[in-house]
């Protein structure tokens, strides 16, 4: 299940258009049948249209864009999957998660931090909980698997509202290996640069 699919292109034009929201709002009705909650819809909003415009600023004219897909034989959705192909013309897809986060603080497990998320409480950090969905979806999906010519697949997340301050615990020791293998990208980040780049569109798989 996913609530949108299609191309960059239209995906930008439907945030510029402030459609997006309500789009998805519709399309969680028509599977779920009943109503989202209104910070749901406001998280879309928000998150969607400021990925959108690193998406404009980045020049992703030509993929595919899913947004809120269902993992396999769970209640957990993926905020955004970008799909393309590398120069190799090798199918590409990243996951990417969105986050409306300010600030964060220190937390007493290994893979949490803390941080104001309907109040103060312990979360898992945005790269480990990315990573998780990676590699759940690559253990779950065949066309991550499957085949010679399987999707490879990437994920990062960008935290839209978050500017990094000195010994940032995002960027604490304990995490150092999830941010390398699973990108986290800010609002100070110049454009988001650096996020994994799918070249053009790939076909659909399901």
């Amino acid at each position: 299940m996913r609530l949108f699919a299609g191309t960059s292109q239209q995906f930008i034009e439907d945030t510029v258009q402030n459609q997006i929201a309500e789009k998805l709002k519709l399309a969680f009705f028509d599977h779920f049948r009943y109503h989202t909650s209104p910070s749901e819809i406001n998280s879309w909003r928000n998150s969607l249209r400021a990925v959108s415009m690193v998406f404009q600023l980045a020049n992703f004219n030509d993929q595919g864009i899913i947004l809120e897909y269902q993992l396999p034989l769970t209640s957990r959705r993926l905020d955004c999957l970008i799909c393309g192909r590398d120069p190799e013309q090798k199918d590409n897809a990243v996951i990417i998660e969105l986050k409306q986060w300010d600030k964060c603080e220190e937390a007493q497990g290994e893979n949490e931090v803390t941080t104001w998320v309907g109040g103060k409480r312990e979360v898992l950090h945005p790269s480990i909980q990315v990573g998780r969905y990676k590699m759940y979806l690559e253990d779950t999906h065949t066309a991550f698997y499957e085949n010679h010519d399987h999707v490879i697949l990437n994920a990062c997340t960008y935290l839209h509202n978050y500017n990094y301050y000195q010994k940032d615990v995002l960027l604490a020791e304990k995490f150092r290996s999830a941010l390398e293998s699973f990108p986290l990208f800010t609002a100070d980040d110049d454009q988001a640069q650096g996020l994994p780049r799918p070249q053009t569109q790939t076909r659909t798989r399901h």
